[in-house]
């Protein structure tokens, strides 16, 4: 089956190009220009990934993208937002979003994003269960899952990724550099921003173990603190 993608995008022109290039790289493309068409669609149907413009007619990006994570944590969302609007990258992280991609873009560069995040998921669904310990919490990295004792939270993908990428050399200093290069697949100032966001949020999932902390080592990357 064609990976099945979400697009929301009130551009016209920019909207034909860009689902046209799309589909075809082989994808399904379901278009809206309305984002509350965009969130009725996607109660009623199952999307690989979510491509979202920030600003809409009536319902922002942001607001499709939190509505999204109440029904769903793992889909892959991916902001389309304004070059000179820096907050808004943030904002779109903050909110559960995955990553994001600057106006105006290259088709090449949507393309290639699309291309990660869905080998990334084909990648996650098709290994055999692998669960990591870390500390008191166990991450169930294909089903995307954190436990801690009676409860599990949900994880984006990305937030899975930069977690298990931290568990996997735990006590050790990894560079800001490696860190992107590995798990956005370069190394950008914005995405480096990126990177701070989802820091933060691992953070505060961890907090309920004392023994736990990702340190910042300044100028140079971060550390996860198990002892």
């Amino acid at each position: 089956m064609k990976p099945h993608l979400l697009y929301v995008e009130d551009d016209e022109s920019l909207s034909f190009v860009t689902q046209d290039n799309l589909e075809l790289q082989g994808y399904d493309i379901s278009h809206y220009t309305s984002g509350k068409a965009a969130i009725s669609a996607f109660k009623e149907h199952s999307f690989d990934l979510c491509i979202l413009d920030v600003m809409l007619p009536d319902v922002d990006g942001f607001t499709i993208a939190r509505e999204i994570r109440k029904y769903d944590q793992q889909t892959p969302i991916l902001f389309l937002t304004a070059k000179s609007l820096k907050e808004d990258r943030l904002q779109g992280l903050r909110l559960g979003g995955d990553d994001y991609i600057t106006k105006p873009f290259s088709i090449e560069e949507l393309i290639l994003k699309v291309e990660i995040f869905l080998r990334r998921r084909q990648v996650t669904s098709g290994e055999s269960p692998s669960k990591v310990v870390i500390g008191e919490f166990e991450l169930d990295y294909p089903n995307l899952s954190l436990q801690h004792e009676s409860s599990t939270r949900q994880l984006t993908q990305k937030e899975a990724d930069l977690l298990k990428h931290l568990a996997e050399h735990p006590d050790q200093v990894l560079k800001r550099s490696d860190i992107l290069e590995k798990i956005w697949g370069e190394d950008d100032y914005f995405l480096g921003r990126s990177l701070d966001v989802f820091i933060s949020r691992l953070r505060k999932y961890l907090r309920q173990d004392d023994s736990l902390k990702i340190e910042n080592i300044h100028g140079v990357g971060f550390r996860l603190r198990t002892k």
